[in-house]
């Protein structure tokens, strides 16, 4: 059984309160605040391998490799020294360096695309491929899925309107803004479709093809928990090119994660455009997009589609991604191993429980899992609505009794959790007899 760690978090909400008196709900990004699983968020003093410490001394075995870059686990040796290395010689230039040039060839070989432009942020990223989308058809909207988060850009914060496929021809995908400061005539050029709906994408694309620039999706879904798309749909994504729109992969989560071609390669998918983030810079922010020269030439100073960044292509960034990118290519059975951990994982999570009497169903690829909560046969939960139906009070009270036990999970029932090179078999038995415990106590069979 896994040891219960001290209850005590004294000095996270001391930090917390201060935070709050400077900073929106005390966090930089909102998932961090624990909203929807109660308590005090963790504050973070160091992370080393598979385990997190916080700032009261205690030690969690980490499955959010902060939302995903960790793939090689924290303070790689590798990577410290690569940056470590690029500290000495500055942090900042404001014009080329080599190691722009390398990580984009580096990017541009494993990925089989032409050209790549980096960035300081997924948001950047998706951001800018639109922008370039709209740039090189001269076309206005823009597709994107229910469900599927690209980012806080303006254009791409909405949600599909209620009954899609029921709308009047003239508004079919019509999309109203979820986040309070986005214009309603910036939602009305983002049309919305529901993921893994083949025939809803094909209506859509029917009625409106001519004016969309793009449609932009995830591989594999990160942020409604983990979905993966069915063969027909992957089949109706490619269909989007036959009305002149332009595809474009967001694979901020699962690029290098999935595989050292990401999600497009390992699904088969030929994008015109993928935008990537996390891995590519180990652990340091970066995003970066890139494409066919075709459509990539048009970005300036080659081409009319303006976008700039003062820190993209950021040294210490630039050496971590290298580093990490390296290690990833000179050891491929890394993914194998990955896999076979989160397989074990997700087969253990359903069998704890399932013993408890506790509905769940998980899904898992590759390095990325989550576990529903609640009672759907294995692969059956697609789309967002499927997803919505987990018992969110549920999983809030098995996250506590997990963190109680040491273990630290996405805080959020609508999210990934990543597993990293560093976790062990020790780790996964530590992991498994945690989730038995809590399944146990949540069942009422402890």
């Amino acid at each position: 059984m896994t040891t219960q760690i001290r209850p005590f978090t004294t000095q996270s909400e001391a930090l917390f309160a201060r935070a709050q008196a400077v900073t929106p709900g005390g966090v930089n990004s909102p998932v961090r605040a624990f909203r929807s699983v109660g308590g005090t968020p963790r504050f973070i003093r160091e992370a080393h391998g598979a385990y997190l410490t916080d700032v009261d001394g205690h030690r969690l075995l980490d499955y959010i490799g902060s939302w995903g870059p960790m793939i090689l686990g924290h303070d790689h040796p590798a990577v410290r020294e690569a940056v470590a290395a690029a500290l000495a010689r500055g942090t900042s230039f404001g014009a080329p360096s080599e190691g722009e040039v390398r990580l984009a060839e580096t990017v541009t070989r494993l990925t089989g695309v032409d050209r790549v432009r980096f960035v300081n942020s997924g948001t950047e990223a998706t951001m800018s491929a639109l922008r370039l989308a709209r740039g090189f058809t001269g076309r206005t909207f823009i597709v994107k899925f229910r469900g599927n988060y690209h980012g806080h850009a303006d254009g791409l914060l909405v949600e599909a309107g209620s009954g899609l496929m029921t709308n009047a021809a003239k508004t079919l995908g019509q999309a109203a803004p979820s986040s309070a400061g986005v214009p309603e005539e910036y939602a009305r050029l983002t049309l919305v479709c529901e993921y893994n709906d083949p025939a809803a994408l094909d209506a859509l694309m029917q009625e409106r093809g001519h004016d969309v620039a793009a449609v932009i999706f995830e591989p594999v879904v990160g942020n409604a928990g983990v979905l993966i798309p069915t063969p027909e749909f992957l089949a109706a994504l490619h269909r989007v090119r036959d009305a002149g729109a332009l595809l474009i992969a967001d694979e901020v989560m699962t690029g290098f994660r999935l595989s050292l071609r990401g999600a497009t390669g390992l699904l088969g998918l030929t994008p015109d455009l993928i935008c990537w983030g996390k891995i590519i810079g180990g652990g340091l922010p970066v995003g970066a997009y890139g494409g066919r020269a075709e459509v990539m030439d048009f970005v300036s100073p080659q081409g009319p589609v303006y976008q700039a960044g003062t820190l993209s292509g950021n040294p210490l960034a630039m050496a971590a991604g290298l580093a990490t990118l390296e290690v990833l290519e000179s050891d491929p059975s890394i993914y194998a191993r990955l896999e076979t951990y989160t397989m074990q994982l997700a087969e253990g999570l359903r069998a704890a429980a399932q013993a408890a009497g506790v509905p769940l169903s998980v899904n898992q690829i590759g390095s990325m899992l989550t576990a529903f909560h609640q009672d759907a046969p294995v692969g059956s939960i697609r789309t967002y609505a499927d997803a919505a139906r987990s018992d969110t009070g549920a999983f809030a009270v098995w996250f506590q009794r997990m963190l109680a036990q040491g273990i630290y999970w996405a805080p959020s029932q609508f999210e990934s959790i990543f597993v990293s090179a560093a976790h062990t078999d020790s780790d996964l038995n530590a992991t498994l007899d945690a989730a038995r415990s809590a399944y146990a106590q949540l069942g009422g069979t402890a």
